[in-house]
């Protein structure tokens, strides 16, 4: 049996200020489809300046938006595929 392997890649790009740190993810499937998705963090301000953990939190954000939106387009599919109408997907 032949194995394919398939890769995606994902970018996470980043734009900051002294309080906030904005996350944007980025997937291209192989089916030409791209799934796009944003996380935020905020900064308390009694909090040190540190940008590596707001970009951190913003990260993981854009990244569970961008994993419940493909979880999504597979269910989807699925249902399409199979004719009928399966249970709402939770986190």
């Amino acid at each position: 049996m032949l194995k394919t392997a398939v890769g995606w890649h994902v970018e996470l790009e980043f734009e900051e200020d002294t309080h906030r740190t904005r996350a944007a993810a980025l997937v291209r499937l192989p089916d030409g489809t791209e799934v796009r998705a944003h996380g935020y963090a905020s900064r308390h301000p009694a909090d040190g300046n540190q940008p590596r953990v707001g970009e951190e939190v913003a990260g993981a954000r854009a990244l569970n938006d961008l994993a419940m939106q493909l979880l999504t387009k597979a269910h989807d599919e699925i249902d399409t595929a199979s004719g009928r109408t399966s249970r709402p997907l939770t986190h």
